[in-house]
């Protein structure tokens, strides 16, 4: 049985004092049976998270990496830097990095390849526009996503993807749990066409303004392992009942 995860990627929020009262909640919280929890806060905030998080359930990841070892790279950090801090998680082409920095699926492949070769587990996000999805070429994206970042790799261990229509990050519009199970279904099937993938073990969650109110819902859906979650891990009690609905 695929073990539930729910992740908050916090973006670009976050000050100290927001930090520490938030994660003082989330590990003070009671831990929910089967349910792996993470939080995946800026780069300025993972050493204070990791240290807040110590010994808890919840473990830290971080929002991206680069594709590169090290070198003359300014601003990037590195895959083995962030799993040399304590980083366990990592996301991986999520669509604001691919809308806003131009990351490309070969990019986004070498910073998947980074990732695994750090010993990370990789996120990977993919999802389609709101006119990709009504010009009826939602699969087509989401195949081209899974292919350009996977088709290479011989293996993926510890694996996680996140189906997160573009049209509904941020945007307070969520697919509805039948267009998200069908999504997930559909990503099952592409990756059982990968070399080294299993569709069937692999974890698939849903993002896309997912709240506490529409949680249950979504996680009653048989492809559905859990949520990335945007805004709403930003408030313990919101997230916390995500969690719990996943639970």
């Amino acid at each position: 049985m695929r073990q539930r995860l729910v992740v908050g990627n916090w973006k670009m929020h976050g000050s100290r004092d927001s930090v520490h009262a938030l994660l003082t909640d989330l590990v003070a919280a009671p831990a929910p049976g089967g349910v792996g929890v993470a939080v995946c806060p800026t780069y300025l905030h993972i050493h204070q998270a990791l240290s807040l998080c110590a010994g808890s359930a919840v473990a830290v990841g971080a929002q991206d990496c680069s594709a590169q070892e090290e070198g003359a790279f300014t601003g990037e950090v590195a895959a083995a830097m962030l799993a040399d801090a304590g980083c366990q998680w990592v996301i991986i082409g999520h669509s604001e990095r691919r809308q806003y920095h131009a990351e490309s699926d070969a990019l986004v492949a070498a910073k998947l390849a980074a990732a695994l070769g750090a010993g990370l587990q990789p996120i990977l996000c993919v999802g389609e526009t709101r006119e990709q999805r009504e010009a009826g070429d939602a699969q087509g994206v989401v195949a081209a996503q899974l292919k350009g970042a996977l088709g290479e790799l011989v293996s993926a261990p510890g694996l996680v993807v996140a189906y997160e229509p573009v049209w509904a990050i941020g945007t307070g519009l969520t697919a509805t749990p039948g267009e998200a199970q069908s999504m997930h279904a559909f990503i099952r099937g592409e990756l059982d066409g990968l070399a080294g993938l299993d569709g069937d073990t692999t974890r698939v969650l849903y993002g896309g303004s997912v709240k506490a109110d529409n949680a249950g819902e979504l996680f009653a859906q048989q492809d559905i392992d859990g949520a990335l979650v945007g805004g709403a891990s930003l408030k313990a009690a919101d997230f916390q009942a995500i969690v719990n609905a996943a639970a």
